[in-house]
C-alpha cells in the first residue's frame, strides 16, 4: 500500500527548459547590436568618403560640397522654418495619395482576384495604363489641378494604385484551392469564404504592397515637385540645383532618405504587430 504521506515525486529541472525561452533572445540581441555596429561605421565611411573626395578635388567644384556644408543649410533651414513648412506640404501629399490610392488598389485587386472573367477584361488595359512613364502624365495632371497639392497626389497615386492592386490580386490567387474546396464541401458560403479564406491569406501580400507603395508614394510626390508646384522637398531641390547650391541639394537628398527608411520601418513594426498571428518565418 501506498502512504498518504507519500509526496509526489518532484519533476526534475530541465535545464534551459524554462529560460530556454529567454535564452535565444541573447543571441538576438547580440545580432541585433552587430548589424547596428556595421550600419554605424558605414555611415561614417561614408561620411569620410564624402568629406575626402571634397578635400581631395575628386569632383568639379561646383559639385564639392562637404557633409559640415549641407549640415549647416539643415541648421539654418530649420531655425528659418523653411525645411519644416516643405517637409509637411510633401509628407502631405505623400500620405493622402497613399490612403487614397491604397484603398482603392485594395477593393480594385480584390475584386479582379475573386473575377476571373472581369480580370481577363481589364487586365490589357490596366496593363497599358501602368506602362506610361508617370512623369510624361505630370504635365496633365499640372494642367488639370494646378501646381498645387492635389497635382502632387495624383501623379504619386498612379503608382501606389498599380502596386497595391497588383499585391492585392495576388493575395487573392494565392488561396489554397484545397481550402477552397474543403470550405465548400463543409458548406461555407461565399461571405465566409471571403472574410475567413480570402481577407487572411491575402493580407500580407496587402501590407507588403503597402508598404512598397508608401515608398513610391514618395518619389512620385517629389517627382511632381521638381517639374513644378509651390512647396515641397522636391520644389526646393529644384531651387537650389538652379542656383547651384549644392550643399542644400544633399542635405534635402539626405533627409529624403531619412524620411524614406523611417517610414519604411514604420510600416515594417505595423505589419509584424497586425500580422502576429503568423508564424515568424512567414511576416
Amino acid at each position: 500500500m501506498t502512504s498518504n504521506n507519500t509526496k509526489p515525486p518532484v519533476p526534475m529541472r530541465v535545464e534551459g527548459a524554462v529560460d530556454g525561452q529567454s535564452r535565444p533572445s541573447a543571441p538576438r540581441k547580440r545580432g541585433r547590436l552587430r548589424v547596428r555596429a556595421w550600419q554605424v561605421i558605414l555611415l561614417l565611411a561614408w561620411l569620410g568618403l564624402w568629406q575626402w573626395t571634397t578635400s581631395a578635388g575628386v569632383l568639379d567644384p561646383v559639385l564639392s560640397k562637404t557633409p559640415g556644408q549641407s549640415w549647416h543649410y539643415i541648421m539654418t533651414a530649420t531655425q528659418s522654418g523653411e525645411l519644416w513648412s516643405n517637409t509637411e506640404a510633401t509628407m502631405t501629399a505623400v500620405l493622402l495619395a497613399w490612403v487614397m490610392a491604397g484603398i482603392a488598389g485594395v477593393i480594385a485587386g480584390l475584386a479582379l482576384g475573386l473575377l476571373p472573367t472581369g480580370e481577363r477584361i481589364l487586365t490589357p488595359y490596366l496593363e497599358a495604363v501602368n506602362s506610361m512613364p508617370r512623369i510624361a502624365l505630370a504635365p496633365l495632371f499640372i494642367v488639370a489641378f494646378g501646381i498645387g497639392l492635389w497635382a502632387k497626389v495624383a501623379l504619386a497615386s498612379t503608382l501606389v494604385f498599380f502596386i497595391v492592386l497588383s499585391g492585392a490580386r495576388a493575395g487573392v490567387r494565392s488561396a489554397d484551392a484545397e481550402w477552397l474546396r474543403l470550405s465548400a464541401v463543409l458548406g461555407a458560403n461565399n461571405f465566409q469564404l471571403f472574410t475567413k479564406i480570402f481577407i487572411p491569406v491575402a493580407t500580407p501580400a496587402i501590407f507588403a504592397a503597402l508598404r512598397l507603395g508608401l515608398i513610391y508614394s514618395l518619389l512620385g510626390v517629389v517627382g511632381s515637385e521638381l517639374i513644378s508646384a509651390k512647396d515641397g522637398l522636391g520644389q526646393l531641390i529644384a531651387n537650389y540645383s538652379n542656383i547651384f547650391q549644392m550643399e542644400a541639394v544633399y542635405a534635402i537628398l539626405i533627409l529624403l532618405a531619412l524620411i524614406a527608411v523611417i517610414l519604411n520601418q514604420l510600416m515594417g513594426a505595423v505589419e509584424a504587430r497586425l500580422l502576429s498571428w503568423q508564424p515568424p518565418e512567414e511576416r
